[in-house]
């Protein structure tokens, strides 16, 4: 089977309205291309680092504009459109980092919300606490497809490769990894990574990315990224901007590669037993 996939960059202001916009435009450009799998970046709706100017334009799932305009665009395009994700404000007063994905129907399939939050203190002062304003997520997420079985992550999500094992030994062929990698540690390791997820479990990586200089004052690294069993990069977009990459996934080529590879196969349980000191 042959999936044709998007990949779409955006680079997020802080009014969901704009963006839902930019959205329009560009998975209208990617079906355009025949792509019927369509993704785009963590947090599509809005890059806002002020908490109360977060809070302000936030709105449950039901009221969300993203995950209309979402909606509207899979139904009538007829395609897979996967919000990667945006901030959807939950009942007890906490926020979700949450991608959906919506079917040709405008059904919405499944959501998935993002498990590991981004506390770090970078170099030159960049200092990020996503725990102190998001609700981590505690459920891994596979959906099986027509068009192939999927597994879901969120940007952070990807230094964590046992979420995507427990996927692979689930029998998904592509993972997704939609982002907003800061330039900071994009430069250092963002392809390292997403190739490294896709060779160690034999699967398709999509993974679309925030590029930029945003309206919040952040910086996003982009290149945006579409990887195959391999680990070879059949994809890829610049470092800054929207950008719309497209690939035609052969799926039959995950078996192809766990057969060559059967690390999934070949895992073995093991006891840690540290030598005394």
């Amino acid at each position: 089977m042959i999936l044709r996939a998007a990949a779409v960059q955006m680079c997020s202001g802080t009014d969901p309205l704009v963006n839902a916009n930019h959205l329009a435009r560009l998975v209208r450009d990617a079906a355009s291309q025949g792509a019927t799998y369509i993704q785009t970046p963590e947090m599509t709706g809005a890059l806002q680092r002020d908490r109360n100017g977060l809070r302000a334009i936030l709105r449950s799932e039901a009221d969300d504009v993203i995950v209309a305009k979402a909606q509207e665009l899979a139904g009538e395009l007829k395609v897979y459109v996967h919000i990667g994700s945006t901030a959807i404000a939950l009942e007890d007063g906490k926020i979700a980092n949450r991608g959906f994905l919506f079917g040709p129907d405008g059904a919405k399939i499944c959501h998935y919300d993002k498990i590991h939050m981004f506390d770090v203190d970078l170099d030159n002062g960049e200092s990020w606490r996503e725990s102190a304003v998001y609700r981590p997520g505690e459920q891994a997420r596979t959906a099986t497809l027509p068009v192939g079985k999927f597994g879901f992550a969120i940007c952070y999500d990807v230094r964590f490769p046992q979420l995507f094992r427990a996927q692979a030994l689930d029998g998904v062929d592509i993972l997704t990894v939609p982002a907003a990698f800061t330039r900071q540690t994009g430069e250092a390791h963002w392809d390292i990574l997403l190739r490294a997820r896709a060779i160690e479990n034999g699967a398709f990586v999509i993974a679309a990315a925030q590029g930029g200089v945003h309206e919040d004052g952040r910086e996003t690294y982009g290149h945006s990224i579409i990887i195959d069993p391999w680990g070879k990069v059949l994809a890829q977009a610049g470092g800054v901007g929207e950008a719309v990459i497209i690939a035609d996934l052969d799926l039959d080529r995950v078996g192809q590669a766990r057969a060559k590879i059967p690390n999934l196969k070949n895992e073995r349980e093991f006891v840690l037993n540290p030598a005394a000191s």
